[in-house]
């Protein structure tokens, strides 16, 4: 006798209600497990770990350091200026509300900032500004000790010329610098010297002493390999009837988000030779138809390229840029300078050393969306033998003085390929002050005394270099 065939469960009959009950509750079961899974991987990417701000006349940097790649869009508001900011993937938290906090009064660009959680995982920054500015917004990826960074550049609309505002800070008159003017009888201590020769050093030399600024001996277990300056200077043009304004870029290294090497103590080296910088700046002002540029004079970061392109803006006769050394053992110790090379560096210690800080651009953050990616080989391929040569004999006429001061690392000035000393038309040095890594060294670093008497002496190796090397006239096209 033929079974008769067993009924579906009312669950399982199509439009019951037992069956719609089934669906509902395990179409909620499979939300749940999918939003278990998924919610823990948004909040991973929407912790903000650090915020900073860095303000400064060229331009506000912002950023946001987190641990996942966030997504931003922005958009220009006019009538009060304003910019918005939304960033997708994340929940407002205590440290991105410290923001606010972080925001000084004296910013040049930014007035305040407002924070808020526009809407589920979107949160909204509004900049309220002091004047138009033209932003720039992008990510950076993890490099050195930083994770991911957000940043936003706020550039005022009309870029800060370097010409312009060395001028207008020390209240210059560039219409009064002569180009080329026939030169008076020269004075002891001028920058600028007609018939150069070993007469000049001494009378430089003398005039020091009498001044009571005759460096200090070198240290006793100090080997002392120095250079000696070029036995024949080089003559003026116009029979060396040449005056006009020299100007001397300084490039105090790092800054802003790339602090360069730490000290034990904790001292930061951006801090250290920006302190150096300005001690230099002050000496060498005070020296006849004398100007400087700094290419920073506050703690903010600027790309290795704008350094170049600041002191050819400012038609620097000389760049000199400052650095305090590191080294993995902290025994290592002493000065030196260095100068471009073209051939590759003189030794293992000078190649690590300009690789290492060749990365001050991946660590201080450029945005490579608006970086001339042309720059570096352009002017790598313009660095003539003649702007080598004229940066050895600056760099040997400044080792030769700091030795007086200091150990020197090496007894001769060294090459390597740093990026910063690429303008292919500035005799350009690399000056490492001391090593950071070292306590001892670290200590005099951080002493007022000490970084006086590095001014000091860096300020007679430039007379001294300009004693066998006038400058000669040049035209006018800035």
């Amino acid at each position: 006798m033929p079974r008769t065939p067993a009924l579906p469960p009312d669950s399982l009959i199509p439009g019951s209600p037992q069956r719609r009950t089934v669906l509902k509750a395990g179409g909620t079961l499979l939300l749940s497990v999918l939003g278990a899974g998924l919610a823990p991987s948004s909040a991973r990417a929407a912790q903000i770990m650090a915020v900073r701000v860095w303000p400064a006349d060229e331009y506000t940097r912002i950023t946001l350091e987190n641990d996942g790649d966030l997504k931003a869009t922005h958009l220009m508001l006019a009538n009060p200026p304003r910019l918005v900011v939304d960033i997708d993937g994340l929940s407002l938290n205590e440290t991105l509300k410290s923001l606010v906090a972080k925001v000084e009064s004296n910013d040049p660009y930014i007035e305040h900032v407002r924070v808020a959680q526009n809407r589920p995982n979107v949160v909204r920054l509004v900049f309220d500004l002091k004047e138009e500015v033209k932003p720039q917004v992008f990510n950076l990826a993890p490099v050195a000790g930083y994770k991911h960074r957000l940043i936003f550049d706020l550039y005022p609309v009309r870029a800060v010329d370097p010409l312009a505002a060395m001028i207008k800070k020390e209240n210059w008159s560039d219409s009064g610098v002569p180009a080329a003017t026939p030169t008076p009888a020269p004075q002891p201590g001028d920058a600028t010297i007609g018939k150069a020769g070993p007469d000049a050093i001494a009378r430089l030399e003398a005039d020091a002493a009498r001044a009571g600024s005759t460096p200090a001996q070198p240290q006793p277990s100090a080997p002392q390999s120095q250079p000696q300056p070029p036995t024949q200077p080089r003559p003026a043009g116009n029979g060396g009837k040449v005056a006009r304004m020299v100007t001397i870029a300084l490039d105090p290294g790092h800054g802003g988000e790339d602090p360069g090497a730490t000290g034990a103590t904790g001292v930061h080296e951006k801090d250290i030779v920006l302190a150096v910088a300005k001690r230099l700046k002050g000496k060498l002002e005070e020296l006849p138809n004398t100007r400087v540029m700094l290419t920073r004079d506050a703690d903010f970061f600027v790309p290795l390229g704008q350094r170049v392109e600041k002191a050819r803006k400012v038609q620097a006769d000389l760049f000199v840029s400052i650095h305090a050394d590191a080294f993995i053992q902290p025994s290592a110790r002493g000065s030196s300078v260095f100068v471009l090379s073209e051939k590759g560096a003189t030794s293992s210690a000078a190649r690590w050393l300009a690789n290492d800080q060749n990365k001050a651009d991946l660590i201080g953050g450029v945005n490579l969306g608006t970086q001339d990616k042309q720059l570096a080989s352009v002017l790598f391929d313009l660095s003539t033998t003649a702007q080598i040569n004229d940066s050895m004999k600056l760099g040997k006429a400044v080792l030769s003085e700091i030795g007086g001061i200091n150990r020197l690392h090496k007894g001769a000035v060294e090459q390597a390929g740093f990026a910063v000393l690429k303008a292919p038309d500035i005799p350009s040095i690399l000056v490492e002050t001391a090593f950071i890594s070292n306590p001892e060294e670290e200590a005099r670093l951080k002493d007022d005394a000490y970084q006086n008497q590095l001014a000091d002496a860096i300020t007679k190796g430039i007379k001294r270099y300009f004693a066998y090397n006038p400058p000669l006239a040049k035209g006018r096209t800035a």
